[in-house]
Order: structure tokens, then C-alpha cells, then sequence
């Protein structure tokens, strides 16, 4: 779903690339994990592969097609989604409305949104009585699970999240990888983390380690 083929970066003004000729193939229904220290270019490969970036080098494609020759607007808004180690949940809406404004901004009519947004959040484990509270009366591993929730809304299929266990204790941590990988494997998104928690690696299907700008 997801292919890069010897991707290089170099930011502006600098002296090397960031990323030296990075080829992978990302597929649905697998649970992919990128590690390795800080400093070996995961996030700016990340970047790259959510469209806010352009290759110096490379090219990337998203079934098939050459991101480079498709609108990225189209592609940020129907092709991926993203989960962060931030939450990034509106602190005035509810929890139901985090996650149904995507959809009324697509179009949909509230009462269908809400509807919609409801069967997102309970599939994430955010049961009812939770749908109408707001960010700051939910703990941490239900702001993400709302993260994920709302990422689920605007129907892209390929996930891609940036330390999504970062904020979280264990227990929250384990619950929001078995989400992660029931996405992959029940619904087959193609689920790509950036991580340095080990639990996520241990069950990916598909570890790849970076150091250096490169893949080892």
C-alpha cells in the first residue's frame, strides 16, 4: 500500500542527508514498527511518509501512484491519518466531538457523525457514558484512545503514529498497542509506529531499525 524507494533527505542549507536511500514496503494488515535512538532520522522519515515533506531523493508510492505526482492535500486527507504522542484533542469539545467534526467537515450530517463517531469511540473501548465528557475528565489512555478514534474517522487506511505510547504508564500502553495491531490485523490497516517502546516492536509484524539515516 505504502512503497519507498531510496529515499534520501537533506534539510535546506545542510551538508548531508538525513535520510540515505531508505526502501521499504508497507502493506495492509500488518503492524510495522520503526526503532532505533534518537537522532536517526524516524521522524523526519515519518514526515515524509504523511506528505509533509518532499524526498531530496526517492521516490514514494501510495497504491501504486507516485506521491509526487498526486495532490497532497487529497492524500493527507483520504490516503493517511496520523496518531502523536500529544494528544492534540480540542479541550472544548466532548469526546464525541472530537471525533465527529472530521466527518460534518466531510459533509455528513451531524445526528449520522455523532452516530458514526460513537461506534468509532466503543470500538476503541470508550463506552458510552464517556462520549460526552470533555479531554481533561478522561485519563491519558483515553485521550489516545480517542486519537485513535478520531485518526479512524477520516476513513484513510494507512495509520501512521509517532510515539503513541509515549505519554502513557504500562497498562495503557500495553491496551493502545493491541488496539494498533487489531486495526492491522482485523480490519487490515496498514499501521505504521515510530517507537522506542519495546512492547510495540515485540509484536509487530515487521521491525525495521534505523541508525544512521538507513535501515540495518
Amino acid at each position: 500500500m505504502l512503497k519507498l524507494e531510496k529515499v534520501c533527505y537533506r534539510y535546506k542549507n545542510g551538508d548531508r542527508n538525513v535520510l540515505k536511500g531508505i526502501s521499504a514496503n508497507f502493506e495492509p494488515g500488518k503492524l510495522h514498527s520503526i526503532v532505533g535512538p534518537s537522532g536517526t532520522g524516524k521522524t523526519t522519515l515519518l514526515s515524509i511518509m504523511a506528505g509533509l515533506c518532499t524526498p531530496t531523493e526517492g521516490k514514494i508510492y501510495i497504491d501504486d501512484e507516485d506521491l509526487a505526482k498526486i495532490d497532497l492535500n487529497i492524500y493527507r486527507r483520504e490516503k493517511i491519518t496520523m496518531i502523536f504522542q500529544q494528544f492534540h484533542l480540542f479541550p472544548l469539545l466532548t469526546t464525541l466531538e472530537n471525533v465527529s467534526y472530521l466527518l460534518e467537515a466531510k459533509g455528513v450530517k451531524r445526528k449520522a457523525a455523532e452516530k458514526r463517531a460513537g461506534e468509532l469511540l466503543n470500538i476503541v473501548g470508550i463506552d458510552e457514558s464517556k462520549h460526552r465528557r470533555y479531554p481533561a475528565n478522561i485519563s491519558g489512555g483515553e485521550q489516545q484512545r480517542v486519537a485513535i478514534a478520531r485518526s479512524l474517522s477520516t476513513g484513510a487506511k494507512v495509520i501512521l503514529a509517532d510515539e503513541p505510547t509515549g505519554n502513557l504508564d504500562t497498562a495503557n500502553s500495553d491496551a493502545i498497542v493491541n488496539i494498533l495491531q487489531k486495526l492491522a490485523h482485523d480490519e487490515l490497516y496498514c499501521v505504521i509506529v515510530v517507537t522506542h517502546n519495546p512492547a510495540i516492536a515485540d509484536l509487530s509484524d515487521v521491525v525495521l531499525r534505523m541508525s544512521d539515516g538507513m535501515f540495518v
